[in-house]
C-alpha cells in the first residue's frame, strides 16, 4: 500500500546548535513520501549554512524576516503539498522509523481522521529525561489544557482548508487555539508511542504562555471566563511548584 505523504515544516531562527541533529534525524527515516519545508526567519549564526548541506532532502526553504513561529509555519503551510502536515522545532529530533510507523498506522485506519497525535519524551537543555508527554485528545478536556503532544502530530491538510491557518496574533500558543477552532467536532486519532523528542523550555515554558492559553480557551473555545480564569491560576500553581521543586533537584513528573 502507498505510503501517505507528509510534510514536515520547521521554523528556524538562529537554530545553529540543534538543527544539525533534527536534520539527521529526518533525513534517516529513509521515508520515500516525505517533503521537509524549512522557514528561516533571518538567522545570522550558521543555521544557513547548515541548512545547505542537507540541500538535497529539502523540498523548499526559505530565509527571511518573519513574525513568529506561526508566521513561519503558515507559510510552510502555503509550500506544502502533502497529504499530512507535521511541524517540528528546530532543537526536536524524530524518533527512528517514526514516519513509517506513521505511514502504516494511516494506512490502517478504518475511519476519516483530521488529527493523528502521539507522545514526546522531553528533556531539558542539558539532555536530562524529565517526562514522556502526550495523551489521547477527549473534549471538553482539551478545552482545559494543551493535553497533546503538538510537536510531532500530524494535521491533514483537509483540516488546514476548512479552518484555515495559524493566528499570527498568538505567539505561544497559536498551534492550541488552532485545535480549538472545530472544537467537539475534531476526528481525531491517538498513535500511542514516542515520536519525537523535545527540549522542554523557552516560551511555551512561561506564565505568558498559560496566559495566552486562557485567551485562547474563552475567544476561541469559548470557555466560561470565570471557569477559564480558575483553570489558568490552578495550571500556574502548577507550573510554580513545579519550578521551585526543579531548583530542588526534585522532578515533579517523574510518575507521569
Amino acid at each position: 500500500m502507498k505510503l501517505p505523504k507528509i510534510s514536515i515544516i520547521t521554523a528556524v531562527y538562529n537554530g545553529g546548535k540543534y538543527i544539525e541533529g533534527l536534520m539527521k534525524s529526518i533525513v534517516d527515516q529513509n521515508y520515500s513520501n516525505l517533503e521537509l519545508i524549512l522557514i528561516d526567519g533571518g538567522s545570522t549564526d550558521n543555521s544557513i549554512e547548515i541548512i545547505e548541506q542537507f540541500n538535497q532532502h529539502v523540498f523548499y526553504w526559505i530565509s527571511e524576516p518573519d513574525q513568529g513561529i506561526y508566521d513561519a509555519w503558515n507559510k510552510g503551510i502555503d509550500k506544502a503539498t502533502g497529504d499530512w502536515i507535521m511541524f517540528l522545532g528546530c532543537d526536536d529530533i524524530l524518533m527512528p522509523e517514526a514516519l513509517h510507523k506513521y505511514g502504516d498506522y494511516i494506512n490502517g485506519l478504518s475511519h476519516e481522521v483530521d488529527y493523528i497525535s502521539s507522545k514526546m519524551k522531553m528533556f531539558d537543555e542539558n539532555m536530562n529525561f524529565i517526562r514522556t508527554k502526550g495523551w489521547r485528545w477527549e473534549w471538553p478536556r482539551f478545552l482545559r489544557d494543551m493535553t497533546v503532544a503538538h510537536p510531532g502530530s500530524l494535521h491533514s491538510r483537509a483540516l488546514f482548508e476548512k479552518y484555515g491557518k495559524f493566528n499570527i496574533a498568538y505567539k505561544i500558543v497559536g498551534d492550541y487555539e488552532f485545535l480549538l477552532r472545530p472544537r467537539n467536532k475534531l476526528r481525531t486519532a491517538y498513535y500511542d508511542e514516542i515520536t519525537v523528542i523535545m527540549r522542554e523550555g523557552g516560551a511555551s515554558d512561561s506564565w505568558a504562555a498559560i496566559r495566552e492559553q486562557y485567551l485562547a480557551s474563552t475567544q476561541t473555545g469559548n470557555y466560561s471566563l470565570l471557569h477559564a480564569a480558575a483553570n489558568m491560576y490552578y495550571i500556574g500553581s502548577k507550573f510554580y511548584t513545579k519550578k521551585y521543586l526543579r531548583t530542588l533537584g526534585i522532578n515533579a513528573y517523574l510518575k507521569k
